[in-house]
């Protein structure tokens, strides 16, 4: 490096941004040294060591069978179960197909390896548009980017037009989202029993109504120990849905420890999110995670969820069902969820919970 040389941050992310290439684009360049921006703190790399995740501990993994039968009490006592301890949970015999899974994976493939042309009319930073790909939402104020690319799909009120996705994994978004959506009354069900109210019960405060699909693509990183796939956050939604593929290196926070959660094939995990621990009064907990980088491919769909977009316009705050003699205390103060987002996105993806900030 030539002496005196002066490390221009704003001017590499800049750069990198109006490339509009992403991280594949890097990796197609055939990069060996990631950038500088893309380098994570000493502290982070350490508790972000391969080898820290825990093995003893194991995500619950929920076996869905008979939920609508002569299991669902058994079913919805151990989501109550990890909901409190965990905040997330694995799912199997959700009633999705595995070829559905399969072509879901396929498609976040097919749209992030296809060339930068095919992907740049759709690149923006404006989370207005309802479909958008993206290089690290927060890539201006975090202390470090994430090696991964996104794709992002908004459904307000459970609808996208078809015409609005791209071509290359149409087919497969739409197909994914209809069953997503009956998985989701599902679990709304479910986790309404799981809480002691009516089964109906967050289906008609409608706080699951509309959801934005993330498809994220984490390419092969020349240099694993030195970035995070993504880093320590929660979701701030009410719920979140995810699959992910075979490759691993997603982990969960319990008891202060880093937990693997392994890929098993058809399943999916459950995650609570920022929104749901409100309306809860911290009954049940939302989970921090993270992705690890990886020398090979992984991708991954999040679908998270959010109100209707006419209760979006009415603040949340602790269910009056769960304050009682024995839970007196409300943690929470009612919020906009518009609200709850502007703080969450002004902050990033920075390692802080959010919802101290809502606390009364």
């Amino acid at each position: 490096m030539d002496e005196g040389y002066v490390y221009d941050r704003l001017k590499e992310v800049k750069e990198f941004d109006e490339s509009k290439a992403g991280v594949k684009g890097l990796v197609d360049a055939g990069v060996v040294k990631i950038p500088k921006f893309f380098i994570h703190s000493k502290e982070n790399l350490e508790r972000a060591s391969s080898k820290s995740g825990v093995t003893q501990l194991s995500i619950p993994l929920i076996d869905l069978q008979g939920f609508d039968g002569t299991r669902r009490a058994y079913i919805t006592t151990q989501i109550c179960d990890a909901s409190e301890r965990w905040g997330c949970f694995q799912i199997i015999n959700h009633r999705i197909p595995n070829n559905v899974l399969s072509a879901m994976l396929d498609g976040i493939h097919g749209f992030h390896e296809q060339p930068k042309e095919a992907k740049i009319q759709i690149y923006s930073r404006d989370s207005k548009n309802k479909v958008r790909y993206i290089c690290n939402g927060d890539l201006y104020i975090a202390k470090a980017a994430n090696w991964r690319d996104s794709l992002a799909c908004k459904f307000a009120d459970g609808i996208l037009e078809p015409e609005a996705l791209p071509l290359v994994c149409r087919e497969a978004i739409v197909e994914y989202m209809k069953w997503i959506i009956k998985l989701k009354e599902v679990l709304a069900g479910l986790l309404s029993e799981a809480l002691g109210l009516e089964s109906n019960h967050l289906s008609n405060i409608q706080c699951m109504e509309s959801e934005t699909l993330v498809c994220h693509y984490y390419p092969s990183c020349p240099e694993p120990d030195l970035t995070i796939g993504t880093s320590k956050h929660s979701d701030p939604s009410f719920l979140t849905i995810l699959l992910q593929d075979h490759i691993g290196g997603l982990q969960v926070l319990h008891q202060n420890q880093w937990v693997d959660v392994p890929p098993t094939e058809g399943a999916l995990l459950v995650n609570m999110g920022d929104l749901m621990q409100l309306i809860t009064n911290d009954k049940v907990k939302s989970v921090e995670h993270r992705v690890l980088a990886q020398v090979a491919d992984r991708v991954s769909a999040a679908c998270f969820f959010y109100p209707s977009t006419t209760q979006a316009q009415k603040p949340y705050g602790p269910l009056k069902e769960l304050i009682s003699d024995e839970n007196p205390a409300i943690v929470y103060k009612e919020t906009l969820v518009s609200e709850y987002l502007a703080h969450y996105n002004s902050k990033g993806l920075d390692g802080t919970p959010k919802l101290l900030h809502f606390k009364l």
